[in-house]
C-alpha cells in the first residue's frame, strides 16, 4: 500500500503535518506507517518494512514503548536510501 505523491526516483512526499509511525522490531527491521495527518480519521498512506536512519526536516518525535512517532512541522520527502532505508528530507 503506497498512495505518497512522488516526487522522483525513490522520493515521496510528505505533507506538512504527517506523522510517521515506526514499530520496532526484535529482528533489527521496522514496520513504518505514514499517515498524511494525525488528527485525521484516514488508513495509513503507505506502510514499509525497513528501518528509517534519519529525520532531516523539522519534527516533533515522541517514544512509545514499542518505537516512537515522528510528527512532522514542515513539508518533507521519504527517500529511499537503501532496500530498507529510508530518510525523511526537508
Amino acid at each position: 500500500m503506497n498512495h505518497l505523491s512522488t516526487a522522483g526516483n525513490d522520493e515521496w512526499r510528505l505533507p506538512r503535518h504527517a506523522h510517521v509511525i515506526v514499530h520496532e522490531q526484535e529482528e533489527g527491521r521496522e514496520l513504518v506507517t505514514i499517515y498524511d495527518c494525525g488528527a485525521a480519521q484516514k488508513p495509513p498512506s503507505a506502510q514499509l518494512i525497513g528501518n528509517l536512519v534519519r529525520v532531516d526536516a523539522e519534527h516533533e518525535r515522541l517514544v512509545q514503548p514499542n518505537g516512537y512517532i515522528v510528527k512532522l512541522r514542515e513539508e518533507a520527502t521519504l527517500e529511499r536510501q537503501a532496500e530498507d532505508h529510508w530518510v525523511v528530507r526537508a
